[in-house]
C-alpha cells in the first residue's frame, strides 16, 4: 500500500525596492528538496549546478540520489516559492511564479506532471485567499506560489533530476546576486548530504563572483572546465572565495556534508569596487545590469570601450592598455582570441560604439 507524505521543495524569496538608494531587487533564492517529516528517505548524493547567464537568469540543475530504506511510497511534493515585492508584478492566481521558468522534475526516468496553486506560506494544504499585498503595497502578504506533484519512491535508490530557471537579484553595488538555501538538507532522514558537489558555471560568457568560504572547509574549489581563477580573500564583512570564470565551471566536492548556513553567490563588484585604488575595470560583467563604478564618475572612454575585449582575453599590443588591464585579477589573457563583436551583448555594443 502506498503511504502519502507531503514534502516541500522550498524556494525562499527575498525582495527589496528597485529604486531605493541602498536596496536592490530580490527575485528568488534556490533551495534543496526538503521534507516536513521523513524518517525513511536519505539524500545519498546531490550534484547542484548553478549556471550564471547574461540574460539575468540563473539556470539550476539538481541531480539527486535518494535512498528509501522503507517500503515503497507515494510522496506528495511541492515547490514553494514566496512572491517578489516592489517589483511591479501582479498576483498570479493561477499559481505560476512570475520569475520562475522551465520547471521540470524527472524521477527514475519519468517526467512528473505538476499543478500550480497559491497557498498560505509554509502551509501547502491551505489555499491563499487574500489580496496579495499589504496596505502600503511595499511588502508581500503571507502567501506562496506552489508547484505540486506526486512522486513514487521505490525501495532502495531513486534518482531525481530537477531543473528550473529563476531571475537573479540585482541592487546598488551588485550586478547580480544568487542566494541558495542548503540548510534544509538536514531535514532528511540522514540529516546531511552524504556526497555533495556544487558546480557554478558561466556558459558562453564570463562571470566574476564571490561566496563566503565558511561552509567549504577541508577541500578546495577547483576549475573543472574552461578558463578560470580562484583565490581566497578577506573583505570588510568576512572571508570569501573569489572566482573569475570564462566559459568555465568551478566545483567543490565534499562528503558527509552538514550545511550550517546557506550560500549567496554575489557579483564581485559588491566587494572589490570599495577597496581597490582605481575603480574603473576592477569588475566587469557582460549583462545589461553592469554599470561602470562609481556611477557618474568621469571615465576614460577609450578604456571603457576596450573592456569587452579584455573580458574575452584579448592580448593588447598597445602598451598603455596592456598595462592597465594586466593589473586586474579577472583579466585572463588568451593569445588565441581574435577580436570580434559577434558575441557582444547589446550593452557591450553600446559601450564599444559610444563609450556608455
Amino acid at each position: 500500500m502506498n503511504i502519502k507524505h507531503i514534502i516541500l521543495f522550498t524556494v525562499f524569496m527575498l525582495a527589496a525596492g528597485k529604486a531605493s538608494a541602498n536596496d536592490g531587487v530580490y527575485f528568488t533564492s534556490g533551495s534543496l528538496l526538503v521534507p516536513i517529516h521523513e524518517t525513511d528517505i536519505a539524500v545519498k548524493k546531490e550534484i547542484l549546478t548553478i549556471s550564471l547567464c547574461d540574460d539575468g537568469m540563473a539556470h539550476v540543475t539538481v541531480d539527486y540520489e535518494f535512498m528509501n530504506n522503507g517500503a515503497e511510497k507515494t510522496v506528495e511534493m511541492g515547490f514553494e516559492a514566496a512572491p517578489p515585492y516592489n517589483s511591479g508584478d501582479e498576483l498570479n492566481r493561477n499559481g505560476g511564479h512570475p520569475h520562475i521558468k522551465d520547471f521540470t522534475v524527472v524521477m527514475n526516468g519519468k517526467t512528473l506532471t505538476y499543478n500550480n496553486m497559491l497557498s498560505v506560506s509554509g502551509k501547502l494544504d491551505t489555499p491563499y485567499t487574500g489580496t496579495g499585498f499589504t496596505e502600503d503595497g511595499d511588502f508581500p502578504d503571507n502567501y506562496s506560489y506552489v508547484y505540486r506533484f506526486k512522486a513514487h519512491f521505490k525501495h532502495g535508490i531513486n534518482t531525481v533530476r530537477h531543473t528550473y530557471q529563476y531571475r537573479m537579484s540585482t541592487g546598488v553595488g551588485r550586478t547580480f546576486e544568487v542566494p541558495y538555501w542548503l540548510t534544509p538538507a538536514k531535514r532528511w532522514a540522514n540529516r546531511q548530504i552524504d556526497d555533495f558537489t556544487l558546480r557554478i558555471s558561466a556558459p558562453n560568457t564570463a562571470k566574476h563572483f564571490m561566496l563566503a568560504d565558511s561552509l567549504f572547509t577541508g577541500r578546495e574549489f577547483r576549475i573543472v572546465e574552461g578558463k578560470g581563477k580562484i583565490r581566497h580573500r578577506k573583505v570588510w564583512d568576512g572571508s570569501y572565495v573569489e572566482v573569475a570564470l570564462r566559459n568555465g565551471t568551478v566545483e567543490w566536492h565534499g562528503t558527509n556534508f552538514k550545511p550550517e548556513d546557506d550560500i549567496d553567490i554575489v557579483s564581485a563588484d559588491m566587494y572589490i569596487n570599495l577597496d581597490e585604488d582605481n575603480p574603473l575595470g576592477t569588475f566587469y560583467d557582460r549583462s545589461e545590469n553592469y554599470v561602470i563604478w562609481p556611477m557618474g564618475m568621469n571615465v576614460n572612454k577609450r578604456i571603457a570601450r576596450n573592456l569587452p575585449y579584455a573580458n574575452r582575453g584579448y592580448v593588447f599590443k598597445d602598451a598603455t592598455l596592456k598595462k592597465y588591464f594586466s593589473q586586474f585579477w579577472w583579466y585572463m589573457p588568451d593569445p588565441s582570441y581574435q577580436p570580434s563583436q559577434k558575441d557582444f551583448t547589446p550593452r557591450e555594443l553600446r559601450l564599444v560604439n559610444r563609450g556608455e
